[in-house]
């Protein structure tokens, strides 16, 4: 059996009380979650002081959150602090401020108990250990999925760079900077003019030849 105390809490305790026992003889999970959902403001408060009681029972008595139900509530009445309020024909009304001490006892639910709650949340599917288990299965589901994204960004990046490589690599060239066809071209031109070049030679032989022989022939 654990507990936890909280004093001078503000409000009265009578308001702190209608929330006290709503969650009196419930799990812990179960009353966080009417404190969670709940509309009045001591809600708040309490649901502090029951994790700090549910902390107590696990550092202290080394008591897993799961075994736990709330044993007792209670709320006692604190210091009151009075204030005035200016009213009509110079009267003063007291304004009482009250507070509360609220102490929330956590107890272990018996073997046979958490047995038989072990037995239904199986059979129903739901429970702490249930939810603990979608909640591993779920992590390991994100956790392939991503490490295969990684894997398929890291694939792609090693085929982009090898592509980039295969585009970087110079072309087999003679001379750098200078087109294979226009280097085609030049080389024919030149064997043209060559050519052309020889023929006009012959031509001139042959006309020196013949004005050679006419003038002998005169």
């Amino acid at each position: 059996m654990t507990r936890a105390v909280l004093r001078n809490s503000p409000g009265s305790p009578t308001k702190v009380r209608l929330v006290l026992n709503m969650i009196r003889g419930l799990d812990v999970t179960e009353a966080r979650e009417i404190l969670r959902f709940s509309q009045r403001g001591a809600s708040v408060e309490i649901a502090k002081l029951l994790d700090s009681a549910v902390a107590n029972a696990e550092h202290n008595d080394h008591i897993p959150s799961d075994e736990l139900f709330i044993g007792a509530t209670w709320a006692d009445e604190g210091a009151t602090a009075k204030r005035f309020r200016p009213r009509a024909r110079g009267r003063g009304t007291r304004i009482r401020k009250r507070t509360s001490h609220i102490t929330i006892v956590v107890e272990r639910y018996s073997d046979d108990e958490l047995r038989q709650r072990a037995v239904r949340e199986e059979a129903s599917g739901t429970g702490a250990a249930t939810e603990r288990r979608r909640r591993l299965s779920r992590g390991r589901r994100v956790a392939a999925s991503t490490a295969k994204a990684e894997a398929a960004v890291a694939h792609d990046h090693d085929h982009d760079h090898d592509d980039a490589v295969v585009a970087d690599a110079p072309d087999a060239t003679p001379i750098e900077g200078s087109d294979p066809a226009s280097s085609e071209t030049d080389a024919g031109d030149a064997v043209d003019d060559a050519s052309t070049g020889e023929q006009s030679d012959v031509a001139d032989a042959d006309t020196d030849e013949s004005d050679d022989s006419s003038k002998g022939a005169k």
